[in-house]
């Protein structure tokens, strides 16, 4: 999909709303209500769609429509235990590093994340929270890891469950990722191992709160 094309605009509008919540889980997607809508052809809709399924945001139902992706308990899990081997296995290597500039990128981004939170631009310290988790990954110069980790869309998934933390987590997000960046800047890897260790156990155990046990009605957005 070209970066310039109608299929990518329709895809990153939708992709959008789902990541920020305005789309909800098993909302109903239209593609001539949306083609309308953003003044595309249904082709470029659907195009779209498609895209968004692959990352596993959508999903098409067996007798038709497309519809947001509802997370389930299992999906949470699984994230959180590839994260675990990613990302821990990211820090390891990149303790072996020591990459200065890795580590004043992650302090730039703790700094930018308690900016955002004080603002209460919760939506951009989601993205600041990401792109911490992403540096880590940078961060162990293993081309191979970082597309593991990129090709398992851990990112958008992470960024989608986010949105609907609270301003308690916020602040204990903070204060992990501080912790973390301060073990670097001791050369402590076992503290900033169990520092993350625990900061995924406990996302993995407050998103488990939020997924429904069943399935709710759909409920049409366009």
């Amino acid at each position: 999909m070209k970066e310039n094309s109608l299929a990518n605009f329709v895809y990153q509008e939708i992709r959008k709303k789902i990541l920020a919540n305005q789309l909800v889980n098993g909302a109903r997607l239209v593609e001539s209500a949306w083609a309308k809508k953003l003044n595309v052809s249904r082709v470029a809709v659907r195009e779209a769609l498609i895209r968004l399924s692959g990352e596993r945001l959508v999903e098409f139902g067996e007798k038709g429509g497309c519809f947001v992706r509802s997370v389930t308990a299992e999906d949470v899990m699984e994230v959180k235990e590839l994260r675990e081997i990613l990302e821990i296995g990211a820090l390891k290597l990149l303790f072996k590093h020591k990459d200065p500039e890795i580590l004043h990128k992650l302090e730039q981004i703790c700094d930018d994340f308690s900016r955002m939170v004080e603002w209460g631009y919760l939506s951009g310290a989601n993205e600041a929270d990401v792109r911490f988790h992403e540096t880590i990954l940078e961060g162990s110069r293993n081309k191979r890891l970082q597309t593991m980790y990129v090709d398992s869309n851990i990112s958008l998934f992470n960024l989608k469950l986010s949105s609907s933390a609270e301003m308690s987590d916020y602040k204990l997000i903070n204060k992990e990722h501080r912790g973390i960046v301060n073990a670097l800047k001791e050369d402590n890897f076992r503290i900033a191992k169990d520092i993350l260790k625990k900061h995924l156990e406990r996302g993995e155990d407050e998103m488990l709160e939020l997924v429904p046990d069943e399935a709710t009605g759909i409920q049409m957005i366009i």
